[in-house]
């Protein structure tokens, strides 16, 4: 299973010649509330000012100086020890009345459900229950059908598939199987993502164990294609199909634990049959005495796929998360390394790297706000380089970069 010798060369001369490096980067991090309130933050426009606000669990803090606090549902203190119903934020327009609303991927197992945007009235925003079982923790919100409408991602009592909004979205979603047998490790499933890995134009659903080929025709062939590949044992966060190479087929990255050490990245090959496998990169070991590319974080349960340094190639953000699995009040227990500093890092894609043609770069952001379960990459200010908007246990945190000039 390789590529073969004149693709090889191909890519190797494509990147022979110089080019331009991208201005290095300068982050600043500012924290938004030191409270616990949920395991994820996003952003958009609540109060259709034009400028982007950021919501974090109970409340949304209004652009662009997110000084002013607006409450979203009651707000309740919570122990970092423990968790919260609020895992993931989104803010689509669910009801289509030109306001976006706020939609929450709660605790895994449990229901996922969204806030109707009052349109600026004062008082909570309506909660819509609308799928009683949310499965896996790394779950997406995103057009997996090609219908222009996007899904929840995310496995029901054992089976892979999506619930997608019905004509009333306040109702319940139905959630569509793509797989005929149960097939997830529950709802603590790790490791989940989407992609198109075999470039045919759409996306199918990673997951730590392989990849679901989404048919051409789902309504004749509703049980995906199973191709199964050990992306990583133990699981960890949200999975990304991307040309890291730049060879023109999309590759696997994924962190190797969410509780623990360990990335990679997987570059596609194929084999005499043309049929797809993977090499693994490994950028981070699972095992921290061991020797490492990378500085070493644990607890990777987050991880965006977005270009940072505007040179045209998506990067990785990811880091720790803080208190995944939080220490006993005596300091003990909890994941390895959860003593570790909280860090946030970008990772810089360069095709033609030292390892497969792909070298990622690890530029720090932050070594005090981790991430969640949910790290977002998004425009804030409406000027590059994006930001960076990070809900945990610490609170929340909006990262901001300057470049040199």
């Amino acid at each position: 299973m390789k590529k073969s010798i004149l693709l090889r060369s191909a890519i190797t001369l494509a990147f022979v010649s110089p080019c331009l490096a991208a201005p290095p980067l300068t982050w600043t991090t500012r924290q938004l509330t030191s409270e616990f309130q949920a395991e994820g933050a996003a952003a958009g426009d609540f109060n259709k000012d034009g400028v982007r606000d950021v919501v974090y669990g109970p409340w949304w803090f209004e652009g662009p100086g997110f000084t002013e606090k607006h409450t979203i549902y009651p707000d309740t203190p919570l122990d970092p020890r423990n968790y919260s119903k609020n895992f993931f934020a989104y803010t689509p327009d669910l009801n289509a009345d030109g306001w976006q609303d706020v939609l929450v991927l709660g605790f895994p197992g449990e229901e996922s459900y969204w806030f109707e945007n009052p349109h600026g009235a004062a008082g909570d925003w309506k909660r819509h229950d609308v799928l009683k079982v949310t499965d896996a923790e790394s779950p997406v919100w995103t057009d997996l059908t090609g219908d222009g409408k996007p899904e929840i991602v995310c496995a029901q009592d054992g089976y892979f598939g999506y619930a997608s909004p019905g004509t009333d979205p306040t109702q319940e979603w139905p959630f569509t199987r793509i797989s005929a047998e149960k097939a997830s490790s529950g709802r603590f499933t790790h490791g989940l993502g989407v992609g198109d890995v075999n470039g045919d134009g759409r996306l199918d659903l990673l997951e730590k164990n392989g990849w679901w080929e989404h048919p051409a025709d789902p309504a004749a062939q509703p049980v995906w294609a199973f191709h199964p590949f050990p992306f990583s044992e133990a699981g960890g966060a949200q999975m990304f199909a991307y040309d890291f190479d730049g060879d023109g087929d999309n590759d696997i990255f994924t962190s190797l634990a969410a509780h623990a050490y360990g990335l990679a990245w997987y570059e596609q090959v194929k084999d005499e049959l043309d049929s797809i496998s993977f090499i693994k990169h490994e950028l981070m070991p699972t095992d921290p005495k061991a020797p490492s590319q990378v500085p070493l974080f644990s607890a990777i349960h987050a991880v965006d796929l977005a270009d940072i340094n505007g040179d045209g190639v998506k990067d990785i953000v990811t880091g720790q998360r803080y208190w995944a699995h939080a220490p006993r009040a005596d300091g003990t227990g909890g994941d390895d390394g959860v003593h570790n500093p909280p860090v946030l890092y970008w990772f810089e894609v360069k095709r033609g790297g030292k390892s497969g043609a792909a070298e990622f770069i690890p530029h720090l952001i932050s070594n005090q706000s981790g991430v969640g379960t949910q790290v977002m990459v998004v425009d804030l200010d409406g000027k590059a380089p994006p930001e960076i908007v990070v809900g945990n246990k610490k609170g929340a945190f909006v990262s901001s970069a300057t470049a040199a000039p």
